[in-house]
């Protein structure tokens, strides 16, 4: 049973970066692709951005391409996402997911099935980040 566990969140002022980490135990961490989301209150899911299993292969949300990065350390069974410029509307509660279904191809047909949620195994608790105008 894989588990993962956010950790890196705070509260900020606009314009400041943050660097999120999720942290996995269990399963095969390895294999699996690993994505961010936020939920700010009373809104749904947000999609942030996804990597392959090797990280060779990322998927990025337009509403944060260009501001956030994902990458992954699969001897430290680590995935970050790298927030810079971070805005007020970014305040949500973030979270790491995997699945084992997923493939990454690396072209825009990834839109149709990686943002969806309903597609990750495995979820975080999730880490706060609070960004003040």
């Amino acid at each position: 049973q894989a588990r993962l566990v956010e950790s890196g969140g705070g509260l900020v002022q606009a314009g400041d970066s943050l660097r999120l980490s999720c942290a996995a135990s269990g399963g095969t961490f390895d294999r699996y692709t690993v994505a961010w989301f936020r939920q700010a209150p009373d809104k749904e899911r947000e999609f942030l951005a996804a990597i392959s299993w090797h990280g060779g292969k990322t998927f990025l949300a337009g509403s944060v391409k260009g501001r956030f990065t994902i990458s992954r350390d699969n001897a430290k069974n680590t995935v970050s996402l790298q927030m810079n410029g971070l805005k007020p509307e970014d305040t949500a509660v973030y979270y790491c997911s995997s699945s084992r279904r997923l493939l990454l191809v690396g072209t825009p047909a990834d839109g149709k099935t990686v943002p969806l949620t309903r597609m990750y195994d495995y979820w975080g608790q999730g880490t706060q980040v609070t960004v003040s105008s």
